[in-house]
């Protein structure tokens, strides 16, 4: 428990300093700890939810975000959030959706970290349809393997060119807060071992002070460029130690 902790505690501190949960990492972390993996889920999503809420609560009072960005998003994805959370998955599906997550997921942020800079650039508005199919695609995936999708939108958003690194920053934590509430729900329908969750809740206490301390060197010491990047290798890592756990390497 001592590793999982300081492991749970580096994860949240890593990628609460580009504004994720850090929720697939979590969930590859409790595979390969071999905690039963009915609740993967549910923990990956409640540690989301502690650490980008305080950044979004932040966000909200000051009255630094963009609905009109996020709100399309979150019409596709909550209701597909919490679908896809509401789908039972075996075990071994489970391992190898999570496996190709954390691949595409940390090939994205590689090929696109240098896109966490505030260079003026003229930004483009993606029709509404076309927002909310990439949020319910979002949604769906993030419900059914239990993280908050940040990791895929915060890219895709770069790579549209939809606004600049703080909106898309300030976005992407508001939907992982939003998405990670309607898929712990959809999960929470599901027969669970809930009991086993107490047994947890350490995790949450870990992953808030981890979080504080990435807000803490985001603001500090790093850039966001080089944070994305160290994000982008840790997620790539972790997806091959899964590879070779699917494999029995």
């Amino acid at each position: 428990m001592i590793i999982l902790s300081i492991l749970f505690f580096v994860t949240a501190l890593i990628y609460s300093s580009v504004g994720f949960g850090g929720g697939s990492t979590y969930l590859a972390l409790l595979l390969l700890s071999g905690v039963s993996y009915q609740i993967f889920p549910i923990i990956a999503l409640a540690c989301n939810i502690i650490v980008v809420s305080g950044n979004s609560f932040n966000y909200i009072r000051v009255g630094s975000y963009n609905l009109k960005l996020l709100f399309p998003y979150l019409i596709g994805s909550i209701p597909f959030a919490f679908i896809g959370g509401s789908i039972q998955v075996e075990k071994e599906l489970f391992e190898i959706l999570l496996f190709f997550v954390l691949i595409i997921a940390g090939l994205l942020l590689l090929v696109n970290f240098r896109s966490y800079e505030n260079n003026p650039r003229i930004y483009k508005t993606l029709p509404i349809y076309l927002s909310s199919l990439i949020g319910a695609v979002l949604g769906f995936v993030s419900g059914v393997v239990g993280i908050g999708g940040g990791i895929f939108l915060s890219p895709i958003l770069y790579l549209l060119k939809v606004a600049n690194p703080k909106n898309i920053t300030i976005t992407v934590s508001l939907f992982i807060l939003i998405n990670s509430i309607f898929g712990i729900i959809g999960q929470l329908t599901k027969n669970q071992v809930l009991f086993e969750f107490k047994e947890y809740l350490f995790l949450l206490l870990i992953v808030l002070v981890g979080g504080q301390v990435g807000n803490f060197i985001n603001l500090k010491i790093f850039s966001t460029k080089t944070l994305a990047l160290i994000t982008s290798i840790l997620v790539i890592i972790v997806a091959i130690r899964m590879g070779f756990n699917i494999l029995n390497i």
